[in-house]
């Protein structure tokens, strides 16, 4: 049966995990599960989308990359909020996390598209972490 998890429903849930480790496996295995659901699309408009934009298409690339630079702040913060606690040291590079995350979680949903499985697709995401 097809999972009814879109986009923003795993990026919120990762958040909620309790420690860094967690919001970032819950992420990136999220990543994997909505870009490879079962009878949608593969891959992610918010990626996809932004790249076959040309001129005309400027608003909607500007839309999908200010709502991948939202996703990229909450993981920022998130982590901010780690360090804070303790479960990530204080010398932790917590932009760099985020922008990491983003950028395998953009790379899982471009190699969706061109075909690459669920399995695949985690085992690079069990790498990244």
């Amino acid at each position: 049966m097809p999972s009814a998890e879109g986009p923003a429903a795993h990026v919120a849930r990762a958040l909620e995990e309790p420690t860094a480790r967690q919001v970032a496996t819950a992420f990136l295995s999220g990543s994997v599960r909505v870009t490879t659901r079962p009878g949608c699309p593969a891959g992610c408009l918010g990626v996809q989308g932004s790249l076959a934009a040309g001129d005309f298409g400027q608003p909607a690339h500007d839309t999908l990359a200010a709502w991948r630079d939202e996703v990229c702040s909450r993981l920022r913060d998130r982590f901010r909020r780690a360090v804070d606690e303790g479960d990530l040291t204080s010398d932790a590079d917590t932009g760099l996390l985020a922008r990491y995350l983003m950028t395998v979680s953009n790379g899982i949903a471009v190699q969706a598209a061109g075909g690459a499985g669920r399995d695949e697709l985690q085992q690079v995401a069990d790498a990244a972490l």
